[in-house]
């Protein structure tokens, strides 16, 4: 969200609240990047504001919370004083929540991140969601590694780079034809939270269906030693195109999550240097595959 942009989001999150009967003393910007995420005091409820153009993607998200509910999934749970659905002020879009601290990512030892992880898996097995496939968001990543003018600052090295690695891992992935389920989309630490009681994860509107493999390694990797049943080959094909996706992202013009950019270059050496240690990922990556060309 455009800095200018704030104060009017933070407005329409005070304005919405208070129109529902909730008293809003204060407000508090805890995030700013493509969404703000704003606490509302004394109500102490968690506001997240977007503009109107992603009302679409807050109403799944909204729907997806609604439906993990009836589950035993370790949700964030939306702000029960109010009906869980998308407010609508001023060209933004207000979704209502109930307000909990951010976990550490040094307190949550990698058994309890996995337990709980495994827990909203089987939760989402458990509700019928029509939701777009992991491969789109994969697509989205290609589209905009291949549009300049979305992502100018990009080098071009590495935007030949991160075009094969996302073209040739999502072509390999999908061949592999593994279970897929509904999935969160990005289970990474910062949509993690700690509460009383236990870990909830937030951040809906990322959800989307593929192999679970695409959901560990969001997670610190030593996450995953938690999950032995999974699939080594594709957990380490899921990890470099899981690097290629949000080192694209952070190199989109219309990007505003802090550090971005550092971000998205400290990404994309994590990438080479999966991709330098695992040789077979590399051969997938550079052969002159036929088949994954056509793609």
């Amino acid at each position: 969200m455009q800095a200018s942009d704030v104060p009017g989001a933070v407005a329409a999150a005070r304005s919405s609240a208070s129109a529902l009967g909730l008293r809003v003393d204060d407000a508090v910007v805890l995030h700013a990047s493509n969404r703000l995420a704003v606490r509302l005091l004394p109500c102490d409820v968690l506001a997240r504001v977007a503009y109107v153009t992603h009302q679409a993607g807050a109403e799944f998200e909204v729907e997806v919370a609604r439906r993990l509910a009836e589950t035993d999934s370790p949700v964030a749970a939306l702000e029960p004083r109010v009906e869980p659905q998308v407010y609508v002020r001023d060209g933004f879009v207000v979704t209502l929540w109930t307000y909990y601290e951010h976990a550490s990512p040094r307190d949550v030892a990698p058994a309890e991140y996995a337990q709980a992880l495994k827990r909203l898996h089987a939760g989402m097995r458990e509700i019928n969601l029509t939701a777009p496939h992991f491969t789109d968001r994969v697509a989205q990543a290609q589209w905009l590694v291949g549009n300049r003018t979305h992502t100018p600052e990009l080098g071009d090295a590495d935007r030949e780079l991160l075009s094969n690695t996302l073209r040739k891992l999502r072509w390999a992935i999908g061949q592999r034809g593994a279970a897929e389920q509904l999935l969160h989309g990005e289970p990474h630490p910062g949509n993690v939270l700690r509460t009383k009681n236990g870990l909830l994860f937030a951040d809906l509107e990322t959800c989307c269906r593929g192999p679970v493999e695409f959901d560990i390694v969001h997670a610190p990797e030593e996450v995953s030693k938690h999950y032995p049943d999974a699939d080594q080959d594709l957990l380490r094909k899921c990890r470099v195109l899981m690097l290629a996706m949000i080192a694209t992202w952070r190199w989109d013009r219309e990007d505003h999550l802090p550090n971005g950019r550092r971000l998205g270059t400290e990404w994309l050496s994590q990438m080479r240097a999966a991709l330098d240690r695992d040789g077979r990922i590399l051969h997938v990556i550079t052969a002159q595959h036929q088949s994954g060309n056509a793609r």
